[in-house]
């Protein structure tokens, strides 16, 4: 198990800055996804922690060496592709003993580690046929033993289930969850889908435009966002956002939703232009709730139902029972739970400082 530290980390392509002065420790052990839209950072992020991309300035180090003039290879990292990069004339057991091979690792440890991994995969039996006819998980199994056999200090992920149909990729993602907790290995992966990360992250990194917007476990980052981005990039659907009347001021316990009394956590802070941002579960439709509007659209997920409700402070989306039994066009009433309330200075998109930054309960 190792450490990566990230100390002002960018990467600049011209005019184009790609990473921005990023400062990230990525704990021994730990499994850290670093999540974003396309052309956030992330993957040259993860190239630059590879050593396939030299950084603008800044510093890597890995277990508190300084890395970041060495090659790829000296780094002692284990790489997965989004594509396989397997050799598909050779067998299962030759592509996995390719890098011991390259290492003049003796014959008889290459045959022991290629079985273990094997065995750990569950592809003993593919051993001696041709990975050009396997299909796309069985070559994903075979590139993560060919990473495994290395026994790296860490091994690096590159959007590695993004061809696999839906189906096999949430298998994917449950098969490599349990292979990193066998490994106790330290994992850095890169995806743009939030499923994908919530299901196997110990650790989040929220990437956009180069900049890491917020770190940490998924829970914390799904209930306290940092920022409007965060809430809308993660959680399906995303947190709404409403505009307040008015200026919110420190001590604030109330605010008004075009006209509509809600009350909010305290705020810590004052701010001119604020959004308040509440996860649907956490809308309540109510008969008696302040806000009132009308259901434009019902999306019904078997265990419950999202309601698309259109309200003169703006649209809001509301997750219910599956029997709440709702059609479009039903006038309703909202009300929010206070608990789970969150404001946004709407000039940065910031989370507002308040009593929210407490543990989540219920």
């Amino acid at each position: 198990m190792s450490t990566i530290v990230l100390a002002g980390l960018h990467k600049r392509f011209g005019d184009f800055i790609a990473v921005r002065n990023t400062d990230l420790t990525v704990g021994a052990g730990r499994f850290v996804v670093l999540l974003g839209p396309s052309g956030c950072g992330k993957t040259t992020t993860l190239r630059m922690i590879a050593g396939l991309e030299l950084p603008t300035s800044g510093r890597i180090l890995i277990d508190g060496e300084d890395v970041t003039e060495l090659r790829a290879r000296q780094r002692d990292i284990a790489f997965v592709f989004q594509m396989f990069a397997l050799y598909p004339h050779m067998t299962v057991r030759n592509n996995i003993a390719f890098p011991l091979k390259n290492e003049h690792v003796p014959r008889h440890e290459i045959a022991s580690r290629v079985d273990a991994a094997a065995r750990m995969l569950r592809i003993e039996q593919l051993l001696d046929r041709k990975t050009g006819g396997l299909s796309g998980g069985d070559r994903q199994r075979v590139a993560l033993g060919r990473a495994i056999v290395r026994q790296p200090k860490a091994f690096l992920m590159d959007e590695p289930l993004g061809t696999l149909d839906a189906d096999f990729r949430e298998l994917m993602c449950l098969e490599l969850r349990k292979l990193h907790n066998a490994l106790s290995a330290t994992t850095v992966y890169v995806t743009h889908d939030q499923s994908e990360a919530m299901a196997m992250a110990d650790d989040l990194v929220v990437m956009n435009q180069g900049d890491v917007l917020q770190s940490g476990p998924p829970h914390e980052i799904y209930h306290f966002p940092a920022t409007v981005f965060v809430g809308n990039f993660i959680g399906s659907p995303p947190m709404n956002f409403l505009p307040v009347d008015g200026a919110v001021a420190a001590g604030d316990e109330r605010v008004h939703l075009h006209g509509a009394p809600v009350a909010v956590a305290r705020c810590a802070s004052a701010a001119e232009r604020v959004l308040l941002g509440i996860r649907p579960e956490h809308v309540v439709i109510d008969e008696h709730g302040p806000l009132r509007g009308r259901v434009i659209a019902d999306e019904y997920l078997g265990s419950h139902q999202v309601f698309t409700i259109e309200t003169s402070a703006g649209v809001v989306r509301a997750r219910a029972s599956k029997d709440a039994g709702l059609a479009a066009g039903a006038p309703v009433g909202l009300s929010f739970r206070q608990d789970r309330t969150l404001l946004y200075d709407a000039a940065t998109g910031r989370l507002m400082p308040g009593a929210h930054t407490g543990a989540v309960h219920g």
